[in-house]
């Protein structure tokens, strides 16, 4: 097994406003090929710590790949730093700054000289094109061990490596192919989850199979990957692996390939001919956004409201003043109203309506924030659930539209 380092560079990755992405993909695609991700870094905009990351990384993996860092201005330090942490020099390329000149006259306008710098690269390394911005990539090859330098932008990064680096790590990557598999689980805790399927994941760790268990805002992910020379046979470890974990769990497993919950009731939608329609409040139309992010979702989503306040439930839904007197907005009553108006109003196959407390205020002793309930309404009636979510606002409302989609679900497979 060949093992990589990714290193994501830039101050701004440091910050709560930016996220390193580009590692997540890169690791999908060096997996597909039996290339394994054991360490990633990100570096902000300083000289000393980069060299002495990449230099570490050079030391001990047979790949090290940088994003970022390959612009023209003075905090864009990754060109010049990987090639001192890999002992080489920089060589200019006349070729490469007519091109950029060329380029900028395209735009209209002559090429800033502080651009120039990007005619750089790497003393022994091969070019890497980069037709959707400025910054050609590099790819150095030194005793085995490979240095990739990639531009930030993920619609540059993302051609560049598999346009160029991908087809040549392919020939060195041997024969061991890494797949996974992620089983999606909702309204299980994580122990609860691993006490009922490690029976059955543990036998597997002897044939290459290793598992893992991730709480997130939609519930629990059961990830298995397996390391095998024959795709056919991890392929099939993963589904024996998948079908007992599915049998055990039952309607809890939503999704064995980790599609997402708008896409497996969409799937059911689309599968039996029905068409849903939505009445939301706390959630805000998160439902229904969620639903049509899904393409082809015209087949069997027919509209939704967002019927915030009393007055929307009572003039869109016709939800009575006396249930919203006597229960208040946030009761299975008024879930059932809102969820039967918007039947009758779309004339859809199911409605599915949504009212609780989000917070951070708005809760009492007997309905706390993150009490939510959820109506139906469909050929056999009404029904609601009541839920009681922790989590701060937009937790809430994240899983209040992953329970709702839920509930439809559940009652799509019944």
């Amino acid at each position: 097994m060949h093992y990589a380092e990714i290193i994501a560079v830039g101050s701004e990755l440091l910050t709560p406003e930016k996220i390193d992405t580009n590692s997540l993909w890169l690791t999908e695609k060096l997996n597909e090929i039996g290339i394994e991700v054991m360490l990633k870094t990100i570096v902000g905009d300083d000289a000393a710590r980069l060299e002495e990351v990449i230099a570490d990384a050079l030391k001990r993996s047979f790949l090290v790949i940088t994003t970022g860092g390959l612009g023209p201005t003075e905090d864009d330090i990754t060109r010049q730093v990987s090639a001192k942490a890999a002992g080489r020099e920089l060589i200019y390329h006349k070729h490469l700054e007519d091109a950029l000149r060329v380029r900028f006259r395209g735009y209209g306008y002559e090429m800033p000289e502080i651009n120039k710098r990007q005619a750089y690269t790497i003393e022994g390394s091969a070019i890497l094109p980069n037709p959707n911005g400025s910054a050609v990539g590099m790819m150095l090859e030194t005793d085995g061990t490979f240095l990739v330098v990639l531009p930030g932008p993920p619609r540059e990064m993302r051609p560049m490596f598999s346009d160029h680096v991908l087809p040549n790590l392919q020939k060195h990557s041997g024969n061991k192919l890494v797949r996974k598999r992620v089983i999606c689980i909702t309204g299980m805790g994580e122990s609860a989850v691993d006490e009922a399927v490690s029976p059955i994941y543990r036998p597997y760790e002897n044939e290459n199979v290793n598992t893992s268990i991730l709480f997130t805002n939609k519930g629990i992910e059961l990830h298995l990957i397996a390391h095998s020379e024959n795709e056919d046979k991890a392929n099939a470890v993963l589904d024996e692996i998948a079908e007992k974990v599915a049998e055990k769990l039952g309607l809890a497993v939503y999704s064995l390939n980790g599609e997402s919950m708008e896409e497996v009731v969409g799937k059911l939608l689309a599968e039996q001919h029905k068409t849903v329609a939505f009445a939301e409040s706390c959630t805000g139309g998160m439902i229904a956004s969620r639903l049509t992010s899904v393409a082809g979702s015209s087949r069997y989503f027919m509209e939704g409201a967002v019927t915030y306040s009393n007055e929307a439930k009572m003039r869109m839904l016709g939800v009575s003043a006396v249930t919203l007197e006597n229960h208040g907005a946030v009761s299975s009553e008024t879930a059932k109203e809102m969820a039967a108006g918007m039947r009758r109003f779309s004339g859809a196959d199911h409605a599915i309506s949504v009212t609780g407390i989000a917070g951070p205020g708005g809760g009492t002793d007997e309905k706390p924030v993150g009490t939510v309930y959820i109506g139906m309404a469909d050929e056999n009636g009404t029904s609601s659930i009541k839920l009681n979510l922790p989590g701060e606002r937009d937790l809430v409302r994240w899983r209040a539209s992953e329970a709702a989609l839920n509930y439809l679900r559940r009652s799509l497979i019944k």
